[in-house]
């Protein structure tokens, strides 16, 4: 089998965005190839699937994600990213590396009957990808699967996995903000509607929205990520840009923390005297991840020896996993890999002193996260090929 911990650091060293991933895709399609799989590229933009069948049973999809995040790195690694400004700050390389395995793995051991599809999905960041892979004819192309498993790297100690029933990971929405002021000369503000000083009220204001505004027991998270306005001091200019992640679980919490958005960021144009209403538009938006409880409990004896598994709480971070599972009207499995270094966590004896330490580690989208090598991968390929097998029948 490829030297996957070689492969891992190949793939890191060249991280591509979403939708441009030509290099992984073709990677990807090379080894699945080379592992027997029938392969098809392009599906959905630079999307990878590969099929092995090996008589009647179930279709398994295992997914993972191709696609880096626009951010320098800082790890300080021997095989950082050499792409300038672009990283895989979330692992997705990782899960890459581990699909690669587990199909060789799957294919090379055929003690089984069903079919195995190995998805490799552009976009997950940006969203999307899900999507085009559908509307491009996944399911008619290939067959429908009965479940869709998959796994997401995070900063829990490596030979431990969280796996979780029901909503398991926040659903997502992407704002885009313009707010519109009237530029005019750095001496003279009395002439203009300064857009920077409207930004900086409004960001203050919605962070109210969770603090204020939503109940103790529900969740939601509103993070102002980015903010453009301006180009030198002494110019006031005629607009700025906000950048905005929701994080919510329930329908109605969302709902709520929108129109909160809406109505705070409309109502502070007014307070500032702008000549036009701000534009708000929705730009990307992930349903909550639900794992089937059913599925989950099937599922469960997969990880025996090979993970240590716990409950992890509903995860704020949001994925488009669930996109699949949900167009194919079957049940998904999606859990948490650990690749943090095991020694990290010395002395840690509860679950809480766990989650202690991992508060102190990079997170994923940092510029210092980095899974370490062994045994994150060995482990993410065992998870994948165990949990693919426990629903594919057995010879």
């Amino acid at each position: 089998m490829t030297d996957l911990a070689e492969l891992y650091r190949d793939l890191h060293r060249h991280p591509e965005l979403a939708f441009a991933e030509t290099r992984t895709a073709a990677v990807a399609a090379r080894e699945l190839r080379a592992a027997g799989f029938e392969v098809a590229e392009n599906v959905g933009g630079t999307g990878v699937v590969g099929a092995l069948r090996s008589g009647d049973g179930p279709t398994v999809l295992l997914r993972a994600d191709m696609d880096a995040l626009p951010m320098a790195e800082r790890t300080g690694l021997p095989y950082a990213s050499a792409v300038d400004g672009v990283m895989h700050a979330c692992g997705h390389d990782m899960h890459v590396t581990c699909l690669i395995g587990a199909a060789a793995r799957l294919a090379e051991r055929r003690d089984w009957s069903g079919t195995v599809l190995a998805v490799f999905q552009p976009a997950e960041e940006v969203g999307g990808g899900a999507h085009a892979m559908i509307d491009d004819g996944l399911f008619d192309r290939f067959g429908t699967p009965d479940v869709v498993l998959g796994q997401h790297v995070a900063p829990i100690p490596a030979g431990v996995v969280g796996l979780r029933a029901g909503p398991s990971f926040a659903a997502a929405d992407t704002l885009k903000i313009t707010l519109h002021g009237r530029g005019g000369h750095g001496s003279r503000p009395e002439v203009a509607v300064d857009p920077v000083v409207l930004a900086a009220a409004t960001v203050m204001r919605l962070q109210t929205i969770v603090s204020r505004e939503t109940a103790g027991g529900d969740t939601a998270v509103v993070t102002v990520g980015a903010i453009r306005a301006g180009t030198v001091a002494n110019i006031i200019p005629d607009t700025a840009e906000l950048h905005v992640s929701v994080r919510t679980y329930e329908a109605r919490v969302r709902e709520r923390v929108l129109s909160a958005i809406e109505r705070v960021v409309r109502a502070e144009a007014q307070a500032s005297g702008a000549d036009r209403d701000p534009e708000i538009v929705l730009e990307t938006s992930f349903p909550t991840v639900v794992n089937d409880a059913d599925a989950v409990e099937r599922t469960r004896p997969a990880f025996d020896g090979v993970a240590a598994v716990v409950d992890p709480g509903p995860v704020t971070g949001s994925e488009d996993v669930g996109v699949f599972a949900t167009a194919a009207g079957a049940p998904l499995v999606y859990w948490l890999l650990g690749g943090a270094d095991p020694a990290a966590f010395a002395g840690a004896g509860t679950f809480d002193e766990l989650r202690e330490v991992v508060m102190t580690l990079p997170a994923n989208h940092s510029p210092l996260f980095a899974p370490v090598i062994d045994p994150t991968i060995d482990l993410g390929v065992s998870c994948l090929t165990n949990t693919a097998r426990a629903w594919l029948r057995q010879d």
